[in-house]
């Protein structure tokens, strides 16, 4: 058994929450191989390092003095190295990354620090080797992740032990530093986990588990035991925060299943998440869980007989490619075709998309715009073999008096997506998960 394990940033926020991860490595001695983000908050009010690095570079670019916010950084380092008890040339390291930054160096560049150091940190405090991420992870020239070149490049790591390796960047082949988004770390796991055959990838963060919804929206919700990757991704992808959703590719091409784990209570089992063929057919609950997002406009184009002219859809699909915008959901009717888009796609075009869809598919009638929509998707391997499912999420949300605005089911039928009003947003998720926690 070989387990690959990543610790968030509440997890190494201070020397504390350090001596909690050296005590979950040392309690299986699978675990041979760690990637640490960047320390997080040690309360509320707390500053997370990487947006005090990006704040750096963003002042330096602007030509003010970043400092008396570089010194916070270089404080939280130099305390943790200095309550471990080690000595691993922190000052040192710090005063190279404030001088790269005041020579401009990229906003990549500086937030990817915060891992680096910080692997370098637990590193020395667990006596294992330190392995830069930027040897072992590739990007291609257009900032794009290159999994081929990073599958060559990590398989030095095959048959080692005891191996640190800093989360959320990797290179690009003229050797400038290029990070993951936010989150990133959880990818940078990922691929460690593939690149050494773990068995599974334990992801140990400051919750117990996955959620069947936002503990924000629901009181206590239920921890969910084991999932599959599909229905993470649908949840993921939906607003659902535990991981990052691109986290699940490289694990699940090598069919590991990742664990997501609780630094703060090693003991409680979390959540399994699993290939979809290893799903557990003994469930017979048929809701997973339920996640969404607000923010969305629907844009609802009428025309007479418009499933009888060939190629509509096609041109009202070009247009929105043309202009490089997303779309959700395309709910359709024998006259109307909608478009469900997030409104951060249509800021500064949408004048310009309605234009366009008048002229290009000769649409006379006015184009409805409905704002203020939330997506809300119910999510669960179980709906398919489940009768009655959408009865009931209706009826919860009639109960509620939510009005829906849209409505689609995935073709996997692992899903059901609810388009509400912004305003009904929590009362709507508060109601399904009632109606089948």
């Amino acid at each position: 058994m070989l387990r690959m394990t990543k610790f968030g940033g509440s997890s190494l926020a201070d020397a504390n929450q350090f001596h909690k991860v050296k005590a979950i490595l040392e309690a299986d001695k699978s675990r041979q191989f760690v990637v640490p983000s960047a320390p997080g908050k040690r309360f509320s009010a707390d500053e997370k390092i990487t947006d005090l690095l990006y704040l750096c570079q963003s002042k330096r670019q602007a030509g003010e003095d970043f400092g008396p916010t570089f010194d916070l950084i270089r404080e939280r380092y130099l305390e943790i190295e200095s309550d471990l008890g080690l000595s691993c040339g922190m000052d040192r390291e710090l005063t190279a990354i404030a001088r790269a930054i005041e020579n401009n160096a990229s906003a990549d560049y500086a937030a990817s620090r915060g891992e680096y150091l910080n692997g370098i940190l637990l590193a020395a405090f667990l006596g294992w080797t330190f392995m830069d991420a930027n040897e072992l992870i590739c990007f291609h020239d257009d900032g794009t992740y290159d999994d081929e070149t990073t599958q060559l490049w990590s398989s030095v790591l095959e048959g080692r032990s005891g191996v640190v390796v800093p989360g959320f960047y990797g290179r690009k082949r003229d050797g400038s530093i290029r990070t993951f988004s936010r989150g990133g770390s959880d990818i940078t796991g990922a691929i460690i986990a593939r690149a050494v055959r773990a068995d599974v990838y334990e992801n140990w963060t400051d919750v117990s588990g996955f959620l069947m919804a936002d503990p924000r929206i629901v009181e206590n919700p239920r921890v969910i035991d084991t999932v599959t990757y599909s229905e993470l991704r649908e949840l993921s992808y939906m607003g659902a925060t535990v991981l990052h959703e691109d986290a699940i590719f490289p694990v699940r091409k090598a069919k590991i299943p990742i664990q997501v784990r609780n630094t703060n209570e090693p003991e409680v089992a979390g959540t399994m998440i699993v290939p979809d063929a290893r799903a557990d057919k003994t469930n017979t609950r048929p809701l997973t869980g339920v996640a969404g997002r607000k923010g969305f406009t629907i844009l609802t184009v009428t025309k007479d007989n418009m499933h009888n002219e060939i190629g509509f859809g096609y041109r009202l699909l070009r247009v929105i490619a043309r202009n490089n915008i997303t779309f959700e959901h395309v709910p359709s009717g024998i006259d109307t075709m909608s478009l469900v888009v997030h409104n951060a796609q249509l800021e500064g075009k949408l004048e310009t998309v309605l234009d366009q869809i008048r002229r290009e598919c000769d649409v006379r009638r006015p184009i409805e715009i409905s704002t203020g929509v939330a997506l809300i998707a119910t999510v669960g391997k179980g709906m398919v073999r489940s009768k009655g499912v959408a009865a009931r999420l209706f009826s919860a949300l009639y109960g509620a008096d939510v009005n829906i605005r849209v409505i689609d089911q995935g073709s996997s039928e692992m899903n059901i997506i609810v388009g509400v009003e912004d305003k009904d947003f929590e009362t709507a998720i508060r109601a399904i998960y009632k109606a089948f926690a």
